[in-house]
């Protein structure tokens, strides 16, 4: 069972402003400006290090929470300000795996996933998970995390994720930001979805980093490596998420 989630328009002193159920296929920041709400970067900060500039590959959040009762809810909070509403925007294309009919891509099943994952660093390195034959992605590389059960919270969901994934322990677990994407194409089950995944990108820390141990053997993930961040770069990652990756790696070795 998907949750609805739904996205809140706050000011900088955390008083609701607007709240909406996200549609399916949509981006967050993308309904906020169509409402007239500019997110900005809350007081408190999140980014990658506290006295650093936003990232450009993800607009930061300010928390993201399981409501409790029917329907499982997920809210996500952005700090904002009045803006002029933006004018409708042609929706980015949705992409779909090259080998769907037209037939199956109408016939689509729509499925909005939410997940939170986590870029968790130690002495070691950057903590990163190679994806198993049973994903469409396998061989390639992502963050540790993954879906929120129904009515889990988020923050258990990252930690049971990271725990399952790789045997680590996380310390303070902070949201960054969402990242939203929208295809269609055939799950590795056969099944052809319309596939909204809304992710939940937070940073962590691992204060006592071991070698990494797969828990959830069959699952999504093959193995798991503590990274050298000087390392990053020349492992293959995931296309959704590469950017961002790339982009806080580079930050860290700038010491920025």
């Amino acid at each position: 069972m998907s949750a609805r989630i739904v996205i809140v328009a706050t000011d900088d002193a955390d008083r609701e402003l607007d709240r909406f159920v996200l549609p399916h296929g949509a981006s967050p920041v993308d309904e906020l400006a169509a409402r007239g709400w500019l997110p900005v970067p809350p007081t408190e900060g999140t980014g990658i290090r506290e006295d650093g500039p936003p990232l450009t590959h993800l607009v930061p959040a300010r928390s993201a929470a399981t409501e409790p009762g029917e329907p499982w809810t997920v809210t996500i909070a952005y700090a904002v300000r009045p803006a002029a509403p933006a004018p409708p925007r042609e929706p980015d294309p949705v992409t779909r795996d090259e080998d769907l009919t037209d037939a199956e891509a109408a016939k689509a099943e729509v499925y909005q996933r939410i997940a939170a994952y986590a870029f968790v660093s130690s002495v070691r390195g950057l903590l990163l998970t190679e994806l198993s034959s049973a994903t469409n992605s396998p061989r390639q590389w992502t963050l540790p995390g993954g879906g929120i059960d129904q009515g889990e919270g988020v923050e258990a969901a990252l930690r049971r994720e990271i725990w399952e994934e790789s045997g680590q322990q996380v310390q303070e677990p902070t949201l960054l930001g969402v990242l939203s994407t929208h295809w269609v194409g055939r799950a590795p089950r056969g099944r052809v979805e319309d596939y909204h995944a809304v992710r939940l990108i937070h940073r962590a820390t691992c204060a006592e980093p071991t070698e990494p141990v797969v828990h959830d053997v069959g699952g999504s993930t093959s193995r798991a490596l503590w990274v050298p961040w000087a390392d990053v770069g020349q492992v293959p990652l995931v296309r959704g998420i590469a950017p961002l990756i790339r982009e806080v790696t580079g930050r860290h070795l700038a010491g920025s």
